[in-house]
């Protein structure tokens, strides 16, 4: 069974490339999608929805909350469930703080987006996907 991800990013063209390349590099299915705090909480924090991986950029729509605001609210979550950061501002002080704030992994947008595919990828291997 394929892992299920989730993906917060406010930016369509950014977050269909991603679900896309998830699909096709790893044999990830994404299970849905946010572009705000409150509405990526909601989803991941309700039982019946199913969710191996959640892909959180940090700056989203204005008013929107951030993705510091999914991690805080996701610090407990299943041994199983990962965290990563894919973000346009990755610099040292912002990946220690989402390491602190209980993030598996912190991705530049610009330059890390393939090493976010291999984690992905190499997840979906652990768990017997491909």
């Amino acid at each position: 069974m394929p892992l299920k991800a989730f993906v917060v990013e406010d930016q369509a063209p950014i977050r269909e490339s991603l679900v896309d390349a998830l699909s096709e590099v790893s044999g990830i299915d994404t299970a849905g999608w946010a572009a705000d705090e409150k509405s990526a909480v909601a989803w991941l924090r309700n039982p019946a929805n199913h969710w191996d991986i959640a892909v959180v950029d940090l700056v989203l729509v204005p008013g929107g909350g951030s993705g510091f605001g999914v991690l805080q609210a996701l610090q407990t979550r299943q041994s199983t469930q990962k965290m990563v950061v894919l973000t346009g501002t990755a610099d040292p002080q912002v990946r220690r703080h989402c390491q602190d704030m209980g993030a598996d992994g912190v991705f530049d947008k610009a330059m890390e987006t393939e090493a976010l595919l291999d984690y992905c990828a190499a997840l979906a291997r652990a768990a017997g996907g491909h």
